[in-house]
């Protein structure tokens, strides 16, 4: 009877011992649905800002309509936290560049690019923006030969980068600087790494962090030519006078230009050097996201229902402060990693 008592209770024990097991278990699991429960959007510095956070609330609407999923936006202050939070699956999304996609890609070939914004047609062939080399209005004529725009007396200039994960703001401006000293006798052996730093080709480097502090380092005068791109800094500035992204043309900062142009209000800037550049990716980390949500995020944002809305493509003339301007047939539309090959190729030179 004693042993039967005793196998009676060392049972007893064992189950509730598992029962107690599963039920951390299934609080584990409970916490980890949770999570999955949750999508979450990493930014670059340039949409970080406040400014923007309806924007970014708009699309957060799509998302979780799409999902029936909660999304959480992850706003970053360097361009590094946003590249890392996406490869570690720290993040399901994010918006960048090109070359941001590249080097995440590089990392972590689970991330893969998603849907990139179009160009006026509707569709990848002219889905590009422009990278500028500034500088300010007065010292435009140092970068002249007659009347025509060289970029040759930017060498010994302070200059500022974006940073050196941004496409526009250092891959193809870096790349384009070096092609064209490197076909100059003195310069046959400049490097892309040259140009990082001050001492050897430029007396000065500076980064601003994000498109918007590159451009106020200029205004401020901390830099004498400044690496920038036109979208993302379109709700700061109006266009003056001359052909739109193109050299020479002059464009001012808005009288009630949201942070940081609060400090350089009625600025004047001249493009020296404009170059087209692949529009920035919406990209995923496919080991995080599942491809059930994938599937469902990618028709909920190229569809028309989404092209239309003035919150996501803002209509000329609209008093919305959006990521996206609606010019003619422009909306997302999906794409693929070999899509960016140019870029890599400008890597590679």
């Amino acid at each position: 009877m004693k042993r039967v008592l005793l196998f009676v209770l060392i049972i007893t024990m064992m189950v509730t011992f598992l029962a107690g097991c599963k039920g951390e278990q299934t609080s584990g699991g409970t916490t980890d649905n949770k999570k999955e429960e949750t999508i979450v959007i990493a930014w670059y510095p340039n949409e970080s800002g406040a400014e923007l956070e309806e924007a970014r609330e708009e699309l957060s609407k799509v998302i979780e309509k799409a999902t029936g999923k909660k999304v959480e936006h992850k706003i970053t202050t360097d361009y590094l936290i946003a590249i890392e939070a996406i490869v570690n699956g720290n993040a399901h999304l994010a918006w960048t560049g090109a070359e941001g996609y590249i080097q995440a890609h590089n990392k972590n070939d689970k991330v893969l690019p998603l849907f990139v914004p179009s160009g006026k047609s509707g569709t990848l062939k002219d889905a590009v923006y422009y990278s500028w080399l500034s500088v300010k209005k007065g010292n435009e004529d140092q970068y002249k030969e007659g009347d025509k725009f060289k970029i040759d007396n930017i060498q010994g200039k302070k200059f500022s980068f974006v940073s050196n994960s941004s496409t526009s703001g250092f891959r193809v401006p870096s790349s384009k600087i070096k092609a064209y000293f490197s076909k100059k006798d003195e310069w046959k052996d400049l490097t892309v790494e040259d140009l990082m730093e001050g001492g050897k080709f430029f007396s000065e480097v500076l980064y601003g962090g994000s498109h918007q502090g590159s451009a106020v380092n200029l205004l401020k005068g901390k830099a004498d030519v400044a690496a920038f791109c036109d979208t993302c800094v379109a709700n700061y500035v109006e266009h003056v006078s001359g052909t739109p992204n193109r050299p020479g043309a002059v464009y001012r900062v808005k009288e009630d230009a949201a942070e940081p142009f609060n400090t350089v209000v009625g600025e004047e800037f001249v493009l020296i050097s404009v170059t087209p550049v692949l529009n920035a990716p919406f990209i995923y980390n496919s080991e995080v996201l599942s491809e059930e949500d994938k599937k469902a995020i990618l028709k909920a944002m190229t569809s028309d229902e989404v092209a239309n809305n003035e919150k996501i493509w803002v209509p000329k003339g609209s008093d919305f402060t959006g990521l996206f301007t609606k010019k003619a047939n422009e909306r997302f539309v999906e794409v693929h990693d070999e899509w960016f090959n140019p870029i890599r190729e400008l890597a590679a030179q």
